[in-house]
């Protein structure tokens, strides 16, 4: 067996060891819902890449800055050709050395140069909503395990007591206390029960592979939930802070500046532009470089240009430009509105789940003593054995819905929170290490040598004079 199909089968191998219940020795345990929450938000493969991307895209700004400056631009040049000329020399070379500097562009430079800075704060905040669902997806599948791993142990329980009840109604059959009919009632309902808790073994196993896939770990011992941090108790604050930090409404806000500043770039295509350029070469014969000097030259170019016709193609671009923005206001509104529905639908799902878990815990009470008030009437012939059974799985089934609806309630918690843009690490785990994007952004922003204050005080001045300019 080769080295790459033995490393697998041992992966395989561990991973169902896993989830029929073991435990991997490689692994580390994550105890606590902050320790899935830290180790996540450090090594989940989804937000390493947004911030690898976003570090990508930091490096847009820092092109867009470089046409604010100078270039450089050395050459070298060796010809040669058949004719000879009058000295007999058939190969020439040529050194070349030249530089531009662009001074004004019709605000067309500070106009890139804003869309890529708009570009990049709108990636942030988009990085911001990855994180987010990252840990709301640590959360899901945290509660997820907790969930099913005391479903597990209810099921479990209730096809123990549900043995019991069928050894006991065969003891009771064997000396005539019941009949035939009890007994086919207890053997249906411990094979309902055997299904179920193969079931519930299934959905635990699913749960505990997401945990994996999201987490990067096996989940082991569990500890109950803490409270989540600032939950909102009322509506109307949850939509104000939901409107103001939700990081895709913020990052369409971003992208709807960066779309504004295009347009005002393609619009500078119409007006003048001004540079400077300056060339030094060197011309000889290649056998010959004696008195190099005497053979070169150089030259400097201040140069105006103004744009006269493109056959539509400038004002093409202008309507393109603003067709764009256009829809990127659209989607503006479009996220506005997506904000209010999942506020509100996240208010609903929560203040719902909080009133079925008061519920279900009173059920729960309900239950439990119903079930055993039946058991003790059952043993003095008050009670029918079908009676004991139905009032065994009403209780089993108020278990089930509590701690369904205890998860709900939290998960609906956190998507609030996320709504708000305020489930982040930080919040949740105030000990961890939190990746800055701005920090990147603000060591690379500035590279390259560039006179950008110079160029964009002098280009600026012609950002607003273009918008009423039409192509001829």
């Amino acid at each position: 067996m080769s080295g790459a199909k033995s490393v697998r089968l041992r992966v395989g191998l561990s991973v169902l060891a896993l989830l029929a219940g073991g435990s991997w020795a490689g692994l580390a345990s994550a105890e606590t819902l902050t320790d899935a929450i830290a180790m996540a938000y450090a090594s989940n493969p989804t937000i390493q890449r947004q911030r690898a991307l976003q570090r990508a895209q930091d490096e847009t700004y820092v092109q867009a800055r470089s046409s604010l400056g100078p270039s450089l631009n050395a050459g070298a040049d060796v010809g040669y050709n058949d004719l000879p000329d009058l000295s007999g020399n058939r190969s020439s070379t040529s050194l070349t050395l030249s530089a531009s500097q662009p001074i004004f562009a019709s605000g067309a430079l500070v106009s890139t140069l804003d869309a890529a800075k708009a570009d990049v704060l709108a990636g942030q905040e988009g990085l911001r909503s990855v994180e987010q669902s990252v840990l709301l997806n640590v959360i899901s599948v945290y509660t997820a395990v907790r969930r099913d791993q005391e479903a597990l142990r209810i099921r479990q329980e209730n096809y123990e007591v549900l043995k019991r009840q069928l050894d006991e109604a065969n003891a009771r059959f064997s000396v005539g206390d019941n009949t035939r009919t009890d007994v086919a009632q207890s053997e249906a309902r411990l094979a309902a029960s055997q299904a179920s808790l193969a079931q519930a073994k299934a959905q635990l196993d699913t749960s505990r592979a997401s945990y994996i896939a999201i987490v990067g770990q096996a989940p082991t011992n569990l500890e109950p939930e803490t409270a989540l941090p600032n939950v909102p108790t009322d509506f109307d604050l949850a939509l104000n802070a939901a409107e103001k930090y939700n990081p895709d409404l913020n990052s369409a806000l971003f992208a709807e500046a960066a779309a504004r500043a295009r347009v005002k770039a393609a619009r500078s295509n119409l007006g003048p532009t001004v540079g400077l350029s300056a060339s030094y070469g060197a011309f000889a014969p290649t056998n010959d470089f004696n008195n190099l000097d005497n053979r070169d030259a150089a030259s400097a170019t201040l140069r105006l240009s103004i744009p006269l016709f493109s056959a539509g193609f400038n004002t093409s671009r202008i309507r393109q430009a603003a067709e764009g923005h256009m829809a990127q206001k659209m989607t503006v509104e479009e996220s506005r509105r997506g904000v209010i529905q999942d506020t509100s639908s996240s208010w609903a799902q929560m203040v719902a789940a909080k009133s079925a878990t008061a519920a279900n815990q009173e059920q729960v009470r309900a239950t439990r003593l119903a079930a055993e008030g039946v058991k003790m009437e059952f043993q003095v012939g008050l009670r029918t054995n079908i009676e004991v059974l139905n009032a065994e799985q009403e209780y089993r089934s108020a278990q089930l819905a509590l701690i369904n609806a205890q998860r709900d309630e939290y998960v609906a918690s956190s998507q609030l929170l996320a709504v708000m843009g305020s489930l982040n690490a930080r919040e949740l785990v105030p000990q961890v290490e939190v990746y800055d994007p701005a920090k990147n952004f603000d060591r690379v922003k500035n590279k390259g040598m560039t006179i950008e204050p110079v160029i964009r005080a002098i280009d600026g001045l012609g950002a607003g004079v273009t918008d009423g300019m039409t192509e001829k």
